[in-house]
């Protein structure tokens, strides 16, 4: 059985570490707040002293940071103990150029690299219904599969290094624009006194339906914004990704532009650490501050 690291004990990696132990794989857990890998501890893992102690033990090396500057730099403290025939699984969503940049130093060192970055929020990583979107050599990705198995529901191959994080950025697309515009929906309704709880429940298998809808309408309705599923934070950075490799690659994204405006917008009033789901204080805050 191949040993795992996983380095990132946040949001999504506390919970997808905590599947992999359920699961009887060894893990090594490290975090730059090592509180946070206590509960891990307590479930089994082991608790790596350093970046380099962790790279040393294990096999599969699972990375689940907040942006390519923190995967960048916990990479550079990685290098000196890597080993030839590890794996690096990057679940972090991070700009593909980089992404090709650290494969090719890996790959210096006999070291495979995989971008893999998912979706689903917190609760698909606690539920292990994750969907994964897989960068790199389709031989290594098929190699990890049954890891895998126990974090998604599917794990679909999409090309070289850097493809995984192109097919990410535009599901954040999707995501980001999907959310405010649910937003302004919901204000909308409110405003022309609509029972704004039950649209979900209205626009349920319609063409309108999407998983955003049925999780943030209710809680925007509802004002319920924890727990917090993931930041408003992420989608700037993600949506600012689009726009920026839009340019790059000579193709055009006037929707995101502007949701990556109104989201900035939105961060800049205190929302940034927040979930999404407060976007209705964008359009609707004198309705209810919640």
């Amino acid at each position: 059985m191949k040993t795992i690291g996983f380095i990132g004990i946040g949001l999504m990696g506390r919970p997808m570490s905590s599947r992999l132990l359920d699961a009887g794989f060894p893990l090594s857990v490290w975090n730059r707040s090592p509180e946070k890998s206590s509960p891990l501890v307590d479930q089994g893992a082991k608790k790596a002293t350093s970046v380099t102690d962790l790279v040393s033990s294990c096999d599969v090396v699972c990375l689940c940071l907040t942006d390519t500057m923190a995967v960048e730099q916990v990479f550079a403290e990685m290098l000196p103990a890597l080993i030839q025939g590890q794996i690096i699984v990057d679940f972090s969503s991070i700009d593909p150029i980089a992404t090709r940049k650290l494969a090719d130093q890996a790959q210096d060192k006999g070291v495979f690299w995989l971008d893999c970055p998912v979706s689903g929020g917190v609760p698909g990583a606690v539920s292990g219904s994750l969907a994964m979107m897989a960068g790199g050599e389709e031989s290594i990705v098929d190699l990890l599969r049954p890891i895998l198995a126990h974090l998604s529901s599917r794990v679909t191959y999409m090309g070289p290094s850097g493809a995984g994080q192109y097919t990410k950025i535009c599901n954040q697309m999707i995501v980001s624009c999907n959310a405010l515009v649910i937003a302004e929906m919901v204000a909308l309704a409110e405003k022309a006194g609509v029972n704004s709880q039950k649209l979900a429940e209205a626009f349920a298998g319609g063409f309108a339906d999407s998983k955003p809808l049925q999780v943030l309408a209710p809680e925007m309705s509802e004002r319920r914004f924890d727990p917090i599923k993931w930041h408003v934070k992420t989608l700037v950075k993600d949506l600012d990704m689009a726009v920026e490799h839009s340019k790059i690659v000579g193709s055009s994204t006037p929707m995101s532009g502007l949701a990556a405006q109104l989201m900035r917008l939105h961060a800049s009033r205190g929302f940034a650490g927040k979930d999404p789901a407060t976007l209705i204080k964008l359009y609707a805050e004198a309705a209810n501050d919640g």
